[in-house]
């Protein structure tokens, strides 16, 4: 009995991980099934560049929010950092939050030269990054206070990523049929 409890355990686990794998492997995987010599047409242009809307419900069990995929299987949206609306991309394989110097200037963290004094891996190699504290960051009606975050130089990170200093301190975050749901 405790045989088969493993097992479907660890099938169920194989199961849920299954879509996260795709989405962060997908040309990888496509590219193991396209016959040799085959190419994949590029597209031109975006039909529709615009970042996805969330929806936003409440219920009696907390606040959600879900969020669709873009294009590139990516789930954006507008934060709020300390009452500024900033967009943001969810990355899980993220640490904490990361912001750049341009933003965490906009939403009120003044930094000297001197505060950046960790070292971080990023995607675009080794990095100073300076500790801070987002007092209240919010998507929808869902909002954690003193979120743990990196300010990055602007070279060094275009945009703003949600990080786990944040999904850690949800109820609950899953990519269900496309979508981001964040729970409260």
């Amino acid at each position: 009995m405790l045989r088969q409890v493993i097992i479907f355990s660890v099938c169920a686990i194989v199961a849920a991980a299954l879509p996260g794998l795709y989405q962060t492997h997908r040309e990888t995987i496509l590219g193991a099934f396209r016959p040799e010599g085959a190419t994949v047409a590029q597209p031109v242009a975006a039909v529709n560049s615009a970042r996805p809307r969330p929806t936003f419900s409440d219920d009696l069990s907390g606040r959600k929010v879900r969020l669709d995929a873009d294009q590139r299987g990516h789930f954006t949206a507008d934060f709020r950092l300390n009452g500024r609306s900033v967009p943001a991309m969810i990355d899980t394989g993220a640490t904490a939050v990361a912001i750049n110097r341009s933003t965490a200037r906009r939403i009120g963290i003044s930094l000297q030269q001197s505060d950046f004094t960790q070292q971080v891996d990023t995607a675009n190699g080794r990095t100073g990054a300076a500790v801070v504290m987002i007092d209240r960051l919010e998507i929808g009606r869902i909002s954690v206070e003193k979120v743990p975050a990196l300010v990055l130089e602007d070279k060094a990170l275009g945009g703003t990523l949600i990080g786990m200093s944040f999904l850690s301190r949800l109820g609950k975050y899953q990519v269900e049929n496309g979508a981001l749901l964040l729970v409260q």
